[in-house]
């Protein structure tokens, strides 16, 4: 039971902080060149939208006024069966460049996204979603990297607001998205990212696979398709979107708890790739992804044997007082959350770590059982306030 425990907590070691420093240190002795050049391909953006009346109209104006030649743009706008006035404001606004698809049947992001592509007609097809803003330069620096033959797949990087009053859920989040962002950066300069981001990725139009409908993650599955293709999918910092990070546990963690739902459905169709022998992004799909999926369980059977063995030496009494404090401190950080001031302030610091590492393995372990269930839908309903 010893061995079995100091495997699992190495494990868990491995897949937050050993991963993160090898994929580090490999990406500097192995870096690989992208041949990346000033161009102006045609390039078509994708929205698939459901009730977005808060934020169609910024989105779209947003997006027209991108540097980039409008004669070489087009954005096409499909509404999932929106109900309230998002089919109203998108007709208000008139442009050559853009085209609206209003669909009667509420079908879901991946459906509405696959009609929309088979009636694009350019060379990139770059994806978005209707909440975030652009830089004005995004356009020119993803569609850059195409200028190499082997990228298929370029995802820019979100960025979030700060917030002057951000809560604990908001700074642990940013922190997070911080994390994964150097994560994804380091493995595309290996080889490639495991996901786009799903607020600003492009492709080549003609490596685009039609996403099986009942899927919720797009932006893992168009990457790793394009990878089995024997294309790389880069991560771009120089292509910003720009989003306000969500400050509500209960949205954050319906979220994650969908994504990671989502992780399961990557994993059965792309096998393959955790083959070390003909994939060449194996050991970070089975570190970065597959062992964090893993980590909730292995987090439960590191207490429950640390219990076990907690008379046996000193070291085990250590851990376990160590865990019952760091799982206390995220309980705390439940109710410190908005805290701003004085004594409560500095306790919210100390605890927005746990609690959204709590937060986030505990959507994992709800991601499992939807999975096994099958009871996550593939549309989405947007929080309401």
């Amino acid at each position: 039971m010893q061995m079995l425990f100091w495997l699992i907590l190495f494990l868990i070691i491995f897949c937050y902080f050993g991963y993160p420093v090898f994929i580090y240190l490999f990406a500097i002795f192995f870096k690989k060149r992208i041949d990346k050049s000033p161009s102006e391909p045609t390039a078509s953006i994708i929205i698939s939208a459901y009730n977005e009346e808060d934020c169609i109209e910024d989105k779209i104006k947003n997006l027209l006024s991108l540097d980039y030649p409008a004669s070489k743009l087009e954005i096409l706008i499909g509404s999932d069966g929106s109900t309230d006035k998002t089919n109203e404001i998108v007709n208000s606004l008139t442009s050559p460049t853009l085209s609206f698809h209003y669909f009667t049947q509420r079908r879901g992001k991946m459906a509405t996204i696959n009609d929309l592509v088979a009636k694009a007609q350019n060379e990139i097809l770059i994806f978005t979603d209707a909440r975030q803003s652009f830089e004005q330069n995004a356009l020119r620096e993803l569609v850059a990297n195409f200028n190499d033959s082997s990228i298929g797949c370029v995802s820019g990087e979100l960025c979030f607001k700060p917030l002057v009053t951000a809560g604990g859920t908001a700074k642990g989040i940013n922190l997070y998205w911080n994390y994964e962002k150097f994560l994804r950066s380091c493995e595309s300069q290996v080889h490639s990212m495991l996901g786009a981001t799903g607020a600003i990725y492009a492709i080549r139009r003609e490596l685009f696979t039609p996403i099986p409908q009942n899927l919720v993650l797009d932006d893992m599955f168009v990457p790793l398709k394009i990878i089995q293709k024997g294309f790389r999918a880069i991560f771009d910092p120089n292509a910003k979107a720009y989003d306000i990070a969500a400050d509500n546990p209960k949205e954050e963690y319906r979220r994650k708890a969908r994504t990671l739902y989502g992780n399961y459905q990557i994993f059965c169709l792309f096998g393959t790739l955790f083959n070390p022998f003909n994939s060449p992004i194996a050991l970070q799909l089975f570190s970065h992804k597959f062992l964090r999926v893993v980590v909730p369980f292995l987090l439960i059977l590191l207490l429950a044997m640390n219990f076990c063995l907690v008379n046996l030496s000193f070291i085990y009494q250590v851990f376990m007082i160590s865990q019952i404090v760091f799982y206390l401190l995220a309980i705390l950080g439940i109710g410190t959350k908005h805290s701003n001031y004085g004594f409560l302030r500095l306790v919210s610091k100390l605890c927005y770590i746990p609690y959204v590492f709590c937060l986030l393995n505990f959507s994992a372990l709800v991601g499992f059982i939807r999975f096994v269930n099958q009871e996550q839908t593939v549309t989405w309903e947007k929080a309401r306030e």
